[in-house]
């Protein structure tokens, strides 16, 4: 039966050894030498134990007066020779992972703790973790409605435009079925789906040529705002046709191809897109002009079709074309109604699972923008601004919570910060939108007027006021006593005729107002050189204003 290990078994026999060795170690202190047997600093000990002591042979430490006593931690590790630095370094290889653990130092174990916190203050980068974890699924959901919404993203389904687009697709199937040139202007204001239109008329033609059997043309689309220089067009149409010869020009050896039926035999028919044409407009409209005289030639195979904003472009610039029979036909995008951009808004939005925008918010988007212009590209840009109103609310909500909710109670779904972040982000409303549009149709003369000093504000409201009912001037006189009515009303006190003439010097050097001259400041006369509208909509946020501007003084909510 195997025995108990004892002190005089190894390993510890080993350790015991060399403690021994270390005994006669000197440790300084005051000036005095002072002997250590042990690597604990003395204690009193019993009787009985210094005779156990003096039987083992080792001798009795000594225990130090009480005015050389040492603590015991500075007595262990007070300096490099101490009884544990030495062992530690000069034998512990000899002894071993047991015998190390024996001489390790009690404070080095408290050293790598943190203190402790009674106060219980919560980690904040723990705290945004949460936040963020329980925002992304929605940042991720904004983020792909933005995208569906996006100018650049082709909707699958182009709706709202099916007449322009057959009329378009049934000219170059004649031309091609004919085998016979022509020339076509497609015009309309920006953002009214002409590109685009185009893009799926040429789609739509090459299939149905490889379906009826005819040979499919060959298509150039060309962006006049990214030529070089205007002629730079011909050679991009002779390089679609033959590598041109250097002797001639790429408008002269278009001509030439043209001209001959010989050359022209056996060559595909061609389909020219030219968007942004107005930028090959020059002084003498020579360009332009040989570009749609290209199409009148006996052999010519080119269909040219032109895309521009100009309604008129063809009559203004292209006159000689109809002297000679020979104007393109005209196509026309119309602005989009309120009805059509609240119908391609759903139609772009119907693919996702989750519904966006409030009905009454995408019905304010579509109202404003076809009363303005009836760009479809300024409808979706101010969809996106509204989105990223939302986006700012969600932040702005998610920081205000209060931070005691970063405990355990807030990891759960139903606590009282999710809710709160799930209502916000759940829908884009009608205020984000008012937001946005306005953001959108902003005038930088709005910003000036609401800078302004107060009297200066009155003095507008006062031009307003006297400029409704058709009067397009005023004197400086009876200004200011349409100023002074306001002033009384609002029970501000009115500065005199002096300081009236110097403020409206100040609004005309800021190009508000335009002065005339007069030998007296009361006979100068008053002119606005901005819209009444924006100076209306700059001053509807203050009450007073908004009254004066949208009622008689008699019927003033003051």
């Amino acid at each position: 039966m195997p025995s108990i290990a004892g002190n005089g078994s190894p390993p510890f026999a080993a350790a015991t050894d060399e403690l021994k060795r270390a005994k006669a170690v000197k440790v300084e202190k005051s000036g005095e030498v002072r002997t250590s047997g042990d690597s604990t600093p003395g204690k009193r000990r019993l009787r009985s134990n210094s005779a156990a002591a003096e039987e083992d042979g080792g001798p009795i430490a000594t225990t130090p007066s009480p005015t050389k006593w040492k603590s015991p931690r500075r007595c262990v590790n007070g300096t490099p020779n101490s009884p544990a630095n030495r062992i530690g370094k000069e034998y512990g290889n000899k002894i071993g992972k047991s015998g190390k653990s024996l001489v390790k130092k009690l404070s080095d174990a408290f050293i790598e703790k943190l203190n402790w916190n009674p106060r219980g203050k919560f980690d904040m980068n723990f705290f945004l973790c949460i936040v963020i974890a329980l925002e992304r699924p929605y940042v991720e959901q904004l983020s792909a409605v933005k995208d569906k919404l996006h100018v650049s993203t082709a909707p699958c389904t182009l709706v709202c435009r099916e007449d322009e687009q057959k009329r378009i697709l049934q000219f170059c199937k004649l031309c091609i079925e004919q085998e016979k040139a022509g020339s076509l202007y497609v015009c309309g204001c920006p953002g009214t789906g002409k590109s685009l239109s185009m893009e799926r008329v040429k789609e739509s033609l090459i299939k149905w040529a490889k379906e009826a059997g005819f040979q499919q043309p060959d298509v150039l689309t060309v962006n006049c705002t990214s030529l070089t220089n205007t002629s730079e067009i011909f050679s991009k149409i002779v390089g679609k046709n033959q590598p041109r010869k250097k002797t001639t020009s790429p408008l002269q050896n278009l001509q030439n191809l043209y001209s001959q039926k010989q050359q022209s035999a056996g060559m595909k028919m061609m389909l020219i897109i030219a968007d942004e044409l107005d930028y090959l407009i020059t002084k003498d409209r020579a360009v332009l002009h040989d570009l749609f005289m290209l199409t009148t030639f006996p052999s010519s195979r080119c269909i040219l079709i032109g895309i521009a904003n100009a309604i008129d472009l063809a009559d203004r610039f292209l006159p000689r074309l109809q002297s000679l029979n020979c104007k393109p036909m005209v196509v026309t995008f119309r602005a989009y109604s309120k009805d059509q951009i609240m119908l391609i808004l759903q139609q772009r939005l119907k693919d996702l699972p989750y519904t966006v925008f409030q009905p009454q918010a995408l019905e304010l988007c579509a109202r404003k923008v076809a009363a303005a212009c009836g760009d479809m590209r300024k409808a979706l840009c101010i969809c996106r601004s509204a989105i990223e109103m939302l986006e700012a609310e969600l932040r702005e909500s998610v920081c205000n919570l209060d931070l005691s909710s970063a405990d355990i109670g807030f990891l759960d779904q139903r606590s009282p910060a999710c809710d709160l972040i799930k209502q916000n982000s759940s829908i884009v409303r009608v205020d984000h939108m008012a937001i946005a549009l306005s953001k959108t149709y902003r005038s930088p003369v709005v910003d000036t007027i609401q800078s302004l000093p107060q009297h200066q504000q009155i003095i507008l409201c006062s031009a307003v006021k006297l400029f409704r009912g058709g009067k397009k001037d005023a004197t400086m006189g009876e200004l200011s006593k349409s100023y002074l009515d306001i002033c009384k009303l609002m029970l501000i006190p009115p500065v005199g005729i002096m300081e009236l003439s110097s403020m409206c010097r100040v609004l005309g050097d800021q190009g508000i107002i335009k002065l005339g001259q007069a030998r007296e400041d009361k006979l100068r006369r008053v002119t606005l050189n901005v819209d009444e509208a924006d100076i209306a909509f700059a001053l509807q946020g203050i009450r007073v204003f908004r009254n004066c501007l949208n009622a008689g003084n008699k019927n003033m909510d003051l």
